[in-house]
């Protein structure tokens, strides 16, 4: 079982279409395991490791990483891929919020993966609801649906005002990858 850190576990909620919702989960979870505490954090959409898998890697009694990604971004219609990928990776999600055994868990991309109906979104709140009381939830991505929006005790919209992407800057190592 975890710590139980907190007495109340709340859920928070990264979105919107600025930079930094998974830069946001991914330093909570440092915090978290900073102070002792196990992680899960489950990546929807995403198969190619970033910066924070190092950090993440260092740190195996205290975190669990997944992706549930083909790889491919999704544009336009998922393909059966997408699906599968997505209703395994929600498997081991609702394993890791209903089994107690992490204070964080983390779902990175998940509004993204509900935005595409690769999830049924009525079976995530309900599991949702159902979290034991202590286990704090980070849910990101794109797009959040009012559902989810509705059950969150934390809700912030990531504003891009000025994106240097606009001139043709990529993804840099330790800083968006």
């Amino acid at each position: 079982m975890a710590h139980n850190h907190f007495q109340t576990g709340y859920i928070q909620v990264y979105t919107g279409n600025g930079k930094g919702k998974t830069t946001a989960a991914v330093g909570v979870s440092v915090r978290a395991v900073a102070s002792g505490m196990k992680v899960f954090f489950g990546q929807f959409m995403k198969n190619t490791p970033s910066s924070e898998h190092i950090i993440f890697a260092a740190y195996p009694q205290y975190v669990n990483l997944m992706q549930f990604g083909s790889g491919k971004f999704v544009r336009g219609k998922p393909d059966a891929e997408d699906f599968e990928k997505a209703a395994a990776g929600w498997g081991h999600c609702k394993n890791a919020l209903q089994s107690g055994l992490y204070d964080l868990v983390a779902l990175d991309e998940l509004n993204t993966a509900l935005k595409f109906g690769l999830l049924p979104v009525e079976e995530v709140v309900e599991t949702l609801r159902l979290k034991p009381a202590q286990t704090e939830v980070i849910i990101t991505g794109r797009g959040a649906p009012e559902e989810i929006i509705n059950i969150a005790d934390l809700v912030t919209e990531m504003k891009e005002v000025k994106h240097y992407f606009m001139k043709g800057v990529g993804a840099r190592r330790g800083i968006e990858e």
